[in-house]
């Protein structure tokens, strides 16, 4: 098969040791089509919308501390972090310890934290609450596609060459629908190293505008975050020209902390930190940070109050994280308000999660967001004009 037959992607697996999958568009014909614009001149560098998902349920408190509300510590007599060890944002506010990595973003004002996300109405499992968060649905709507796929339809409309793909899962996530067509005619290869994942295999110069034919996938283990990081700017950003748009999945197991939860966490989180700075760092030196947004996102949070095996239960909204060139830094929404934790132990959802989306697809994209969401939801004001 020659290079240019090749459409890109690669995938490493995360920490947890599962397998991950990275999809290219289906052929033209499908309705999604992926192209690398051959001998394109003069484009503005490419967008790249990249996801991370926090699998298994992310404890916002234990990341985004109200350390100067001492209800926080009485709900969390064990596994509450020390004031004296937090890394304060303002009076009220601040980071995980291990997260220190994150400073420099926020100082930079190109983080915005957002406060009390998530679904409005909330579900207790992770396969269901995962499916939602996917989907972009309503908890009581049911959907087969992820809302990134249904935004690729859209975005490849406007004829720019995109890029999809996911790092550390074996599940599609928000690509979902959007792969099925791409395993059955894809073909798959396995490599154990991932400082042998290749660039993506671009279009020869003067092949013409439109990549056609076979798909191919690529398969690659890797045990961390940073490895699926190194592996996607290799890919995905290297391995494409820069005018090429790309939407990335990277996903860090872990995060269901029913017990022995600080240790766990403060690793999970100084991962999350470091590889969002090196994105950072490595997007700013290939001159693409400035048209990049990266969003955390995690299928609910964590009970309010702890258990008796030092780690928490299910919960209900969270904190999360949205950074890039085009941030408009701070903190959003309200704080946590202790008072309205309901009888599950679950604090109130104040952002409906897919007001996130709404930002990547509108303001960032530029895309049609009521048309991808199927719903008229409104953008936070994260983003500069």
């Amino acid at each position: 098969m020659k290079r240019r037959e090749f459409l890109t992607m690669a995938a490493a697996a995360s920490a947890s040791l599962s397998m991950p999958r990275v999809f290219a568009a289906p052929h033209a014909s499908s309705g999604i089509s992926t192209q690398l614009d051959a001998g394109a001149t003069g484009h503005a560098p490419g967008k790249l919308l990249i996801l991370i998902e926090l699998k298994g349920g992310n404890d916002g408190l234990n990341t985004v501390i109200p350390f100067a509300d001492s209800t926080y510590y009485a709900l969390r007599q064990r596994i509450a972090i020390p004031r004296d060890r937090v890394l304060p944002l303002d009076e009220r506010t601040a980071l995980h310890p291990a997260m220190r990595a994150l400073l420099p973003v926020w100082r930079d004002g190109q983080l915005a934290v957002v406060q009390g996300v998530g679904c409005v109405q909330d579900h207790a499992s992770h396969f269901r609450s995962t499916e939602i968060w996917d989907t972009a649905s309503c908890a009581d709507v049911y959907r087969r596609d992820g809302w990134v796929t249904r935004a690729i339809g859209q975005w490849s409309a406007k004829q720019q060459g995109i890029a999809a793909a996911s790092f550390g899962s074996a599940e599609p996530g928000p690509f979902a629908g959007f792969t099925a067509r791409v395993e059955a005619d894809g073909a798959w290869a396995r490599v154990d190293d991932p400082d042998a994942a290749p660039h993506v295999n671009p279009i020869d110069e003067g092949e013409g505008d439109r990549v056609s034919g076979a798909t191919r996938t690529l398969q690659v283990s890797a045990p961390t975050l940073r490895d699926s990081i190194d592996a996607a700017l290799r890919t995905v950003v290297d391995g494409t020209r820069p005018h090429t748009c790309g939407a990335i999945r990277l996903t860090l197991d872990g995060f269901d902390t029913h017990s022995n939860q600080p240790v766990r966490h403060a690793a999970l989180l100084g991962q999350l930190a470091e590889g969002c700075a090196t994105l950072r760092a490595e997007l700013t030196r290939r001159g693409r940070w400035h048209d990049t947004l990266i969003m955390t996102y995690s299928e609910f949070g964590r009970s309010a109050r702890e258990n008796i095996h030092r780690g928490t239960a299910h919960g209900g909204a969270a904190t999360h994280f949205v950074m890039g060139g085009r941030v408009r830094g701070g903190r959003y929404g309200r704080a946590p308000d202790f008072a309205q934790v309901d009888s599950a132990g679950n604090l109130p959802v104040e952002i409906d999660f897919r007001q996130l989306y709404a930002t990547a697809l509108g303001p960032f994209l530029k895309l049609d967001a009521n048309a991808v969401l199927q719903e008229d939801v409104s953008p936070l004001p994260l983003l500069h004009t």
